[in-house]
């Protein structure tokens, strides 16, 4: 199978690799803000989950993407179709943890993993704290079961946040939309149930956890759970209302990322 053509690749710039991976419901158009200024310095590869955007939705397979691990060696199989050089990985929310778990498969592929709004575990458990009670995912998932459509237009508006850039919101409603409401289904249901704690002091490569001040999805507890988990994390919480940092502030984004690329 050619992998460009399954997970609609783009490469545009020249240097190191970097990897964009987009979030649930989303596809590689919401990199536009980030990617064209990381090109004048790095290769920046684009995708689209299988099952997302404009991939080959002929590849999806509701067994191999019953896990985070499915979309995992995908990444690594596009990586290793682009580059030969370790990549420095930008993942979106869940795919945060794809690019920590193709990482911790495949450690000569990646040189640093850049995680925006990322969660392990988006369920409270003892001390742990997730942003949600189990009762609220089960609600969340029925709802997205009996009535996508609705779902994706109150749900979008709530996780872009940045209420005075009200487009953006419509943006991501759209993008809901577009994408097939049965894969999108098993995609939300395998994002909000997986529990990827325990592998996050696997990864070894230096890791930046880009995390907004108020966050409805990822609250600000998750990202300082993930500096103390990850051996080699820093975390840079930036002033934004939302998940989507990477649209909603793309230069405070861009800025705490140049820092942090800096020191590898």
């Amino acid at each position: 199978m050619d992998v460009r053509k399954r997970n609609n690749v783009h490469v545009q710039g020249e240097g190191p690799p970097m990897v964009f991976v987009h979030g649930f419901g989303c596809d590689q158009a919401m990199w536009r803000l980030l990617a064209p200024h990381f090109a004048e310095t790095y290769t920046c590869i684009l995708l689209d989950l299988v099952g997302s955007g404009q991939s080959d939705l002929s590849a999806y397979d509701k067994q191999k993407y019953s896990s985070l691990h499915g979309y995992a060696s995908d990444l690594c199989e596009v990586l290793a179709a682009v580059t030969t050089a370790p990549a420095i990985c930008v993942g979106h929310s869940v795919s945060s943890m794809i690019g920590m778990l193709a990482n911790i498969a495949s450690p000569d592929q990646f040189l640093a993993q850049v995680m925006v709004g990322p969660s392990p575990c988006y369920i409270n458990d003892g001390d742990y704290v997730g942003g949600f009670e189990r009762s609220d995912i089960d609600s969340l998932l029925e709802t997205l079961e009996s009535n996508y459509l609705g779902w994706s237009s109150n749900m979008a508006p709530a996780i872009m946040g940045a209420p005075d850039q009200p487009e953006l919101a419509v943006e991501l409603t759209n993008s809901f939309c577009r994408t097939d409401p049965e894969i999108a289904k098993q995609f939300a249901r395998v994002t909000f149930l997986s529990d990827h704690r325990a592998d996050l002091p696997k990864l070894q490569a230096p890791t930046l956890v880009l995390q907004c001040s108020e966050d409805l999805i990822a609250p600000v507890a998750v990202g300082q759970y993930l500096q103390k988990q990850i051996p080699n994390c820093t975390l840079r919480i930036i002033e934004n209302v939302g998940h989507c940092p990477h649209l909603s502030a793309p230069s405070a984004s861009a800025d705490a990322m140049e820092q942090f690329l800096r020191q590898l």
